[in-house]
């Protein structure tokens, strides 16, 4: 790992908003599933979820644009554990849903551990879905087609959030604990031996402040096996 890919990579994980996320229920097509994590990651996201029955969070890499490696994506069963998981860890679930009670989405304080819930468009969030979430937000419209892409909900969402959040100073001091930090940055600089450690179940090498290893790697490492 060079010093400057060093220094983008720990400027990046810096700026990570742990507590904003988004939640996908029945999105599946891999273009859509790709432009979202694109999304989150520009407005520092740490991780997504995704309702997956049948299988697991896959994206599409030209999309994506490299930004899977950046963005954690996690699958779930269905959409009851995937709620009571997000609300279990301290999060506000907002379920993006046009209805009587859904609030203008501009009108919500994203400042606050927010996961942002989002259907697709035929058939919008489920009714399990709904009477879990913690409220609905909507995206007021005046034309005539009643629905936006799921990928440009997301990005409408998640851009307001950033904005709040910016005001609001959470991208001006590190969100992570530096722990966290030092971890990703191992993992992130150095993915294959990171891959190496962890099949040997042995703790990360320590880094220098230009990105460099400053302990031994272990003969075990080096050779890729116990």
């Amino acid at each position: 790992m060079t010093p400057e890919r060093y220094r983008r990579i720990l400027e990046v994980l810096e700026r990570r908003q742990p507590d904003l996320t988004v939640v996908l229920e029945g999105v599946h097509k891999p273009h859509n599933l790709s432009a979202i994590q694109r999304t989150a990651d520009a407005v520092g996201v740490l991780e997504v979820h995704a309702v997956a029955p049948e299988r697991p969070y896959r994206g599409h890499r030209k999309t994506a644009m490299g930004s899977e490696k950046w963005v954690d994506a996690h699958s779930h069963p269905d959409i009851e554990t995937a709620i009571a998981h997000l609300q279990g860890r301290g999060f506000r679930v907002l379920a993006a849903h046009l209805s009587d009670r859904a609030r203008d989405f501009r009108e919500c304080d994203y400042t606050r551990p927010t996961a942002l819930l989002l259907g697709t468009e035929k058939y919008g969030v489920s009714a399990r879905a709904l009477a879990r979430v913690d409220g609905e937000v909507r995206l007021p419209m005046v034309g005539m087609v009643a629905s936006l892409n799921v990928s440009v909900a997301a990005a409408v969402l998640l851009y307001e959030a950033q904005r709040q959040r910016q005001a609001a100073g959470l991208y001006d001091r590190p969100r992570l604990s530096p722990a966290e930090i030092q971890r990703r940055l191992f993992r992130l600089g150095y993915p294959r031996l990171a891959a190496r450690y962890d099949a040997l179940g042995l703790p990360y090498p320590r880094l220098g402040p230009r990105g460099e290893l400053l302990d031994p790697v272990p003969e075990a490492v080096r050779r890729g096996r116990p």
